[in-house]
């Protein structure tokens, strides 16, 4: 039996600590921070797809796992004497309050969007004060998914002013047009390099638009991920009854078969 109730914060603080200590657990002590990257991000994913699918319980699971990789980070830096969870919960505090003017200091703001707006300035004064980086580009991770990194981007921009005008939705449009037709011309010359400019500029396009019509064109990609898998497994089910080789089936069957896919679904739903 533990030790431990594993209850509160402090238990999990302290579990960290035995796990990382020499008569502890031997993966857990050679971990790094370095090695913990991958770790950190597969949580964040996970958690981020329990939201998505609804499930409380796997929800509360999720947050616990993610949760981990912080304490783990802090428990980590607390051996090297670079700072200990205590300094990151101060931190985040500390950040919470400065960066809320309107809720703990005598700022008025309007409504969400010039709350997000304040949130920006503040963050970029912070940065300057500490001769960092004051981009508006600054701080957005590399690693964020292509779609979601570009959506971040195009927010940032919009609140210093490099957007059209809400509701404007016709020139953004134009714009995701214009992309497209650029894009096909390079397919027509065949460039591969100039083509995959091209698709990138199309794909930051559509991420556009979907951000002026406030769509998530992560969570859009996603479900249309998960709908063509679902679909495709019912394919797979089809052949797997008729006992051939899908690649022995024509494409006209294929398509056959994906439109009765395409139909159970539509009756489900």
């Amino acid at each position: 039996m533990s030790d431990f109730g594993t209850e509160t914060f402090d238990d999990l603080l302290r579990i960290m600590e035995k796990l990382r200590a020499p008569d502890g657990c031997p993966w857990d002590a050679e971990q790094t921070l370095e090695s913990l990257r991958r770790y950190i991000l597969e949580e964040a994913n996970e958690l981020a797809e329990a939201i998505g699918d609804g499930v409380p319980r796997d929800i509360n699971e999720e947050c616990g796992d993610l949760l981990l990789q912080v304490v783990f980070v802090a428990q980590i830096a607390k051996e090297f004497g670079l700072f200990d969870v205590s300094d990151v919960t101060r931190a985040i505090c500390e950040k919470l309050v400065r960066r809320h003017p309107h809720v703990f200091s005598d700022v008025v703001v309007n409504d969400a969007s010039e709350v997000s707006r304040n949130w920006e300035v503040i963050k970029s004064g912070e940065r300057k004060k500490r001769d960092a980086d004051s981009s508006a580009m600054a701080g957005i991770p590399k690693g964020l998914p292509a779609l979601l990194r570009a959506y971040r981007i195009q927010e940032r921009a919009a609140k210093r002013g490099f957007d059209w005008e809400k509701g404007d939705l016709e020139s953004v449009r134009g714009k995701v047009i214009e992309e497209l037709d650029e894009f096909r011309a390079e397919v027509v010359r065949r460039d591969p390099a100039a083509m995959n400019e091209e698709l990138g500029d199309f794909l930051f396009a559509i991420v556009n638009l979907s951000r002026h019509l406030d769509i998530d064109p992560e969570s859009a990609l996603q479900g249309a991920n998960k709908k063509f898998a679902e679909r495709f497994r019912d394919l797979e089910r089809q052949v797997a009854e008729k006992e051939v080789d899908m690649e022995t089936l024509t494409l006209d069957d294929l398509d056959s078969m994906w439109r009765t896919a395409k139909d159970k679904k539509a009756i489900k739903s």
